[in-house]
């Protein structure tokens, strides 16, 4: 998913643009098809006027548990993304209610990544970006080629500690 361009400054470019794994989704749709397989398997115990009534409360409570546990995951996960420019790091997330982290890169002190067993399997892991504010590191979980991500950032990290800023529009 690309940055949109509209809130880059003048001069800035997106280095790299990801989202967290799809892998995040896997417990939240597991969930989603447990509460799915309960409502059938309760909606056919049971006959007569009560039991209708009732079956249509079971579905009503499943909707609400299905949206509440599967929509909302699948939006946070479509709309939450980390973005690094030649500048700056973005955190952004939210459909309607929006929030936003945003570190200038000369504030950044280190890049680093830990992959997991799980991750190893699914292509992911975990981007650690350290900066210089009193919160100290921000944790990316789930970042898709993770090792590739971290390269791609320390190298302009590095661009940018060199002085080379040919490109940044300075």
């Amino acid at each position: 998913m690309a940055y949109p361009t509209k809130l880059l400054n003048d001069g800035e470019r997106v280095v790299i643009s990801v989202r967290t794994h799809p892998k995040v989704l896997i417990g939240p749709l597991l969930i989603g098809l447990i509460i799915l397989v309960a409502a059938v398997f309760l909606t056919r115990v049971g006959s007569g006027r009560v039991a209708d009534i009732s079956h249509i409360g079971l579905w009503v409570v499943a909707v609400v548990a299905l949206i509440w546990f599967v929509v909302t995951s699948v939006v946070r996960w479509a709309t939450t993304t980390y973005t690094f420019t030649n500048r700056r790091f973005i955190k952004r997330s939210g459909l309607v209610a929006k929030e936003g982290r945003t570190i200038p890169l000369n504030r950044i002190s280190g890049v680093d990544f830990e992959i997991g067993v799980i991750d190893r399997l699914f292509g992911c892991g975990t981007l650690i970006v350290s900066d210089a504010s009193t919160d100290g590191r921000v944790l990316l979980d789930d970042i898709p080629h993770v090792e590739q991500v971290q390269m791609q950032v320390a190298q302009e990290l590095h661009r940018l500690s060199s002085g080379d800023r040919s490109d940044d529009g300075t």
